[in-house]
């Protein structure tokens, strides 16, 4: 009786489930950047990555080994081992190691900015390697947002110099790993379930990152004597903004595409200034909200349809709730 009861429990609509996800994604790689700041003081930037994605990779692998059966975790076809290959390379090494030098050698505005360009990039990639075209709406909802970002982190001048030039151009560079990396994600098509994925690309990443690390002269002694408050941060950027955040990001790129689920970029500003206003006592200015308002009308437009047909099932639902209760019972 009790299974019963439970398969026939109504389910909570894909349309649903996938936007509550992507404002936890968004609140996940936000709360990142509180916990990355902490932990650079101590420990260079590759090798901090790195081991980012072995607590990462450790911690969803045990869960999955756990919780399926081995016969649906394994790669099995070209397919799976293709994209594990490809997530590892660009989404998590690439990705990553550009991302934590660049936020090293610019500021926190203008690196905010340049990785901004992400959901620009992935409609480039997108109509280069899948075929699909963005709509002038939707291309102006993407500047529009993209403006909104910018009125939230309110880079000055001074922060284009060119003695962070360098910096700038590596998350530049990440920006674009991950713009490509998610597009040949869905080209490629594997047909392992998101999650395993997730966790054997982040394995692998952890390998190329801690090559990277050693090659560039990063010592590895680093992470003796580290701190309590470092050792926090990577538990921190670990398993909350690592393990699930990355699990429910390539579960997104599978259901609704790289575009919309790259657009995560532009809320991600917004959910690490709150969290900056609340952790670290950080002023959220009134520049914050107005950019929080022009982030939605961007995305607004981007998501036009998406909300036109939402709109059209309340209407329907709240008209047909309406004719119910105007209908006079039936005389027995």
């Amino acid at each position: 009786m009790l299974r019963s009861t439970v398969r026939d429990r109504p389910s909570i609509p894909a349309r649903y489930r996938d936007s509550a996800l992507f404002v936890l994604l968004a609140i996940l790689f936000g709360g990142s950047f509180v916990a990355i700041k902490t932990g650079l003081r101590e420990l260079p930037p590759v090798l901090f990555a790195g081991l980012r994605f072995d607590l990462a990779a450790v911690t969803l692998l045990g869960y999955i080994a756990f919780t399926r059966p081995r016969s649906t975790w394994l790669p099995r076809t070209p397919g799976d081992f293709v994209g594990i290959g490809m997530a590892a390379l660009f989404l998590i090494a690439l990705n990553n190691g550009l991302l934590f030098l660049g936020q090293g050698a610019t500021t926190p505005a203008a690196a905010s900015v340049m990785y901004g360009l992400n959901p620009i990039l992935a409609p480039v990639f997108a109509w280069w390697l899948l075929g699909e075209r963005l709509s002038w709406l939707g291309a102006l909802g993407i500047g529009v947002a993209l403006s909104g970002v910018i009125l939230i982190v309110q880079p000055s001048p001074s922060t284009f110099t060119d003695a962070s030039a360098i910096g700038q151009l590596l998350v530049l560079g990440a920006a674009a790993a991950v713009a490509l990396g998610s597009v040949l994600l869905q080209r490629v098509s594997p047909g392992m379930d998101s999650t395993p994925l997730t966790a054997w690309a982040m394995a692998v990443g952890a390998v190329l990152l801690h090559t990277a690390s050693l090659l560039i002269g990063e010592p590895p002694t680093a992470v003796i004597g580290i701190g309590p408050e470092t050792i926090a941060s990577i538990l921190a950027v670990g398993i909350p903004s690592t393990a699930v955040a990355y699990a429910i990001y390539f579960g997104l790129i599978k259901r609704i595409g790289p575009v919309r689920a790259n657009l995560v970029a532009y809320v991600v500003p917004i959910f690490a200034a709150l969290m900056g206003w609340v952790l670290l006592g950080s002023a959220v200015s009134l520049w914050t909200f107005v950019g929080f308002l022009v982030v939605v009308a961007g995305f607004v437009l981007i998501e036009r349809e998406t909300l036109r047909a939402e709109l059209r099932r309340l209407y329907r639902r709240l008209d047909g709730t309406a004719l119910s209760s105007q209908t006079p019972p039936c005389d027995d």
